[in-house]
C-alpha cells in the first residue's frame, strides 16, 4: 500500500499544496507549528477516520474559507485509486473514489489504511479507559466497516439516552422512549463487544511478541479485554451478548434514573494491560509503558497487514525524539517493510540511518530538503 501523491486545498494552514511521495520513507522536517502534523492528519483522514486533534470539522478548514479539499493517488490491492475528500465548514463530508461518490466516508478504509504513532500514544498505557477505547475504535473502523457503522449508531443513541436521563425532571414524557433507546443500544453494543473481543485477542498475541523483542529482557506483556460484567463470553454470538446486555441493563434501570447517567454498556470498556503480571498503568516504569505503547501500535500494523496482505502506511509524528536509542533502533528497523512518513524538527540521530527522501515544511509550504 502506497501514497503516491497528496494535494491539499484550504486545509488548515495549507492554501494549495501538492506533494509526491517515494515508495519507501519520507521525512518532513521543520520547526513547530509549521504544518507537519497537519499533513499527517490529512493523510489519516483518507482512511475514513476522524481527526484525533480537531474538536470540530470547521477546525480543519483554513480561516475564511468555506471548505477544505484533500486529494490523493494511492496504490492498493494491486491497483491505482484516486481519492477525494471534501470537508465543508458545516454539513456532511463528501468523498469519492475514482470520481464516483461514496455513500459513507468509511468506504475509504477498504482502499487506504494507515497507522498513526504520535507522542500522545506514548501515554496510552497510563491514561484512562477512554484513551484505550479510542485506540480500539480507530483500529477497528479501518478493519471492519460494519464496526464503524455500529459505533456511529451506538454513539448517537448514547448521547440521546444520556440527555433524556439528565433532563428527566424538565421533560418527564421522554422517559417513555427510554426502553427503546436501551434496546437499540444493546443491539449495537453486542456488535461492538464481539468485534473488540476478537481484535483484543489478536492484539495481545502480536503485542506480546513485540514487547519481548523491544525490551531485550523477556518482558511479559498481557492484554485482556474488559467489558460489561454480565457478558460471560465476549466472543459468543451477537444474540447471546445482546441477551446478557439486556439483562444487565434491566437490573440497572433504577440506578440510571437516580444517577442520571448511562451506567452500563461498551462505552465503559477497557483494555487491562499488565507487564510481568503487574498493572502497567500503576506499576510499570516509563520505559516499560513506552515499550508497551510502541508494541500496541506495531501490533495494529501487523494485524492490518495480515488482513489485507500489504503493510499500511505508517505515520510517525515527531515520536522518535520521545524514545531512547534502543526503541528508536527497533522502530527504524520495523519501518523497512512499507511506506513510512516521519515528521521531526531536524533530521538527526537515528533518522540519519533511514534511507528516505527529505522535505522541509515551513508556513504551510513544502519543498525538497537536504
Amino acid at each position: 500500500m502506497q501514497l503516491n501523491r497528496l494535494s491539499l486545498s484550504n486545509y488548515r494552514n495549507y492554501k494549495s499544496q501538492s506533494l509526491e511521495l517515494p515508495a519507501g520513507a519520507a521525512i518532513l522536517a521543520g520547526e513547530n507549528a509549521q504544518g507537519k502534523t497537519n499533513l499527517l492528519e490529512s493523510v489519516f483522514l483518507l482512511t475514513g477516520g476522524r481527526s484525533w486533534r480537531a474538536a470540530r470539522r470547521g477546525d480543519l478548514v483554513a480561516f475564511g474559507q468555506e471548505k477544505a479539499r484533500i486529494e490523493a493517488d494511492v496504490f492498493s490491492r494491486g491497483r491505482e485509486f484516486h481519492l477525494e475528500l471534501e470537508l465543508p465548514q458545516s454539513g456532511r463530508m463528501q468523498c469519492a473514489v475514482n470520481g464516483i461518490k461514496q455513500k459513507r466516508q468509511g468506504e475509504l478504509a477498504e482502499i487506504f489504511r494507515c497507522v498513526l504513532f504520535s507522542p500522545e500514544d506514548l501515554s496510552l498505557i497510563r491514561e484512562g479507559p477512554a484513551a484505550r477505547r479510542r485506540f480500539l475504535d480507530a483500529a477497528l473502523c479501518q478493519l471492519r466497516p460494519r464496526y464503524g457503522l455500529a459505533l456511529a449508531e451506538y454513539t448517537k443513541l448514547l448521547e440521546h439516552k444520556s440527555k433524556i436521563l439528565r433532563t428527566q425532571e424538565e421533560n418527564p414524557s421522554m422517559l417513555a422512549v427510554l426502553p427503546d433507546f436501551t434496546l437499540r443500544m444493546n443491539q449495537y453494543g453486542a456488535i461492538l463487544i464481539r468485534y473488540r473481543a476478537f481484535y483484543a485477542r489478536r492484539l495481545a498475541e502480536e503485542a506480546a511478541k513485540i514487547q519481548q523483542a523491544v525490551s531485550g529482557c523477556g518482558e511479559r506483556l498481557e492484554i485482556r479485554y474488559r467489558t460489561v460484567s454480565a457478558v460471560q463470553d465476549p466472543e459468543a454470538s451477537e444474540q447471546q451478548i445482546f441477551e446478557w446486555l439486556s439483562e444487565h441493563a434491566k437490573s440497572h434501570e433504577k440506578a440510571e434514573l437516580q444517577s442520571r447517567q448511562c451506567l452500563t454498556g461498551p462505552h465503559k470498556d477497557d483494555l487491562e494491560i499488565t507487564v510481568n503480571g503487574a498493572a502497567a498503568r500503576g506499576f510499570a516504569s516509563q520505559g516499560q509503558t513506552r515499550t508497551a505503547a510502541l508494541a500496541l501500535k506495531f501490533a495494529e500494523r501487523e494485524i492490518l497487514k495480515d488482513d489485507c496482505g500489504e503493510y499500511p502506511v505508517m505515520l510517525l509524528d515527531d515520536v522518535l525524539s520521545e524514545l531512547d536509542s534502543r526503541r528508536q533502533e527497533y522502530l527504524i528497523q520495523q519501518t523497512q517493510g512499507g511506506q513510512v512518513i516521519v515528521t521531526c524538527c531536524e533530521r538527526e540521530g537515528r533518522l540519519r540511518q533511514l534511507k528516505a527522501a527529505s522535505f522541509l515544511v515551513e508556513k504551510g509550504a513544502i519543498r525538497p530538503g537536504n
